[in-house]
């Protein structure tokens, strides 16, 4: 890679903690003089950016009332494709941008080289139905129908808008199996895989006496959180929900006297609670996910949705098991059968392994390599 060589950051916003934001920190620990350029940035973020000595440029969203809080509210009216394309690239060789929704859609001149690491296709323009008709928005069903008739347009609208952008980047790196699979099914294009990596386990606390199965995410309702209530009410076990999200309201009046919800959590907290948890139940579709595989890393094993991401992290029988149904009765069968298992947590360490920020980065810089070489 070019030593001098001038690269900017580009990511969809800076609200959440998942990981995609975990990937955004991992480009910008790569390139640490790299600007980042995103739509809209919480103070968090910005705070925790300027004390790396990170420079954070905003778009003119970030001036709308209520932003953060209403961010996927305002995704629908174009704001979003507006901003990303009102950054100025002129002055950089490369751009790297990391997207769930927007972040390629960056316009670059023949000069600047434009990589994409692409989380998933936009879920919210290809698949609407998983990301806005099966979300809980608290209003009637009459009138999340009707919002959904105004919003189609803008369906279609987007896809019309994502599909040119994505002939104008360079290079595609999907961050797995699947995503790759829709970027070919969506947009007709090939791409490479480079995984996510699972980060360092901080040191945690030895196994408690209580015995728990343990949810750790988002808590939106395409997770499929209630399955697992549902299940562990069932069989009498007790469970923990870690992570915040707009469908804890409904998840809370569902849950069982079994199930505890601990809110968001701190990075020590989620180690502790890991390491200590008879298993992780992960009951989404992920494109990738990299929750089992911090679970893995402490030693426990996983109970997964059998789609997705997770089936390229959890080894069946040996780090963990699936069901193949995104149903209460297909997870306590499986948790039932999970019970009657014994798992190695050296195994599964040695599993977790595999996903190491080394081999992330050493994957990435390669793939600059690659670029700067064949279109130079």
């Amino acid at each position: 890679m070019e030593v001098n060589m001038k690269v900017a950051i580009v990511c969809d916003d800076l609200v959440q903690h998942g990981g995609a934001e975990k990937i955004v920190e991992a480009v910008s620990d790569i390139f640490p003089n790299a600007p980042i350029y995103t739509t809209i940035a919480s103070k968090k973020w910005r705070k925790y950016f300027r004390e790396k000595g990170r420079k954070i440029t905003t778009s003119f969203l970030q001036k709308f009332p209520f932003v953060v809080k209403f961010n996927r509210y305002y995704s629908v009216f174009y704001y979003h494709v507006l901003a990303i394309e009102s950054f100025d690239f002129s002055n950089y060789d490369l751009v790297f941008s990391i997207s769930s929704r927007f972040a390629h859609l960056v316009v670059t001149g023949p000069s600047t080289k434009h990589i994409c690491y692409l989380n998933t296709p936009g879920r919210m323009f290809w698949e609407p139905f998983d990301y806005f008709e099966k979300e809980n928005f608290g209003v009637p069903g009459f009138l999340k129908s009707l919002a959904m008739f105004f919003v189609r347009p803008f369906i279609f609208l987007m896809r019309l808008v994502d599909f040119s952008a994505m002939k104008r980047v360079d290079l595609v790196v999907s961050n797995s199996k699947t995503t790759q699979a829709r970027l070919r099914k969506y947009h007709g294009i090939g791409s490479s895989i480079i995984h996510p990596f699972c980060g360092e386990p901080s040191h945690v606390q030895g196994r408690e006496k209580e015995e728990y199965y343990l949810i750790l995410t988002r808590l939106a309702s395409w997770k499929r959180v209630d399955i697992a209530l549902r299940a562990c009410e069932k069989l009498g076990k007790k469970l923990k929900v870690a992570g915040e999200g707009p469908d804890a309201k409904r998840l809370q009046s569902l849950a069982g006297k079994g199930v505890e919800f601990l809110g968001r959590v701190s990075d020590e907290e989620k180690w502790a609670l890991l390491a200590n948890c008879t298993a992780l139940i992960n009951t989404q579709k992920e494109d990738f996910g990299i929750v089992p595989l911090e679970a893995m890393a402490v030693g426990r094993p996983v109970i997964a949705y059998n789609f997705g991401g997770a089936l390229e992290t959890v080894i069946e029988g040996e780090t963990g098991i699936f069901f193949e149904e995104q149903t209460a009765e297909a997870l306590s069968k499986c948790i039932e059968k999970f019970e009657k298992m014994t798992f190695d947590p050296a195994v599964c360490k040695k599993q977790a392994g595999k996903f190491s920020y080394g081999n992330f980065k050493c994957s990435i810089l390669e793939k600059v390599d690659d670029l700067i070489c064949t279109k130079s």
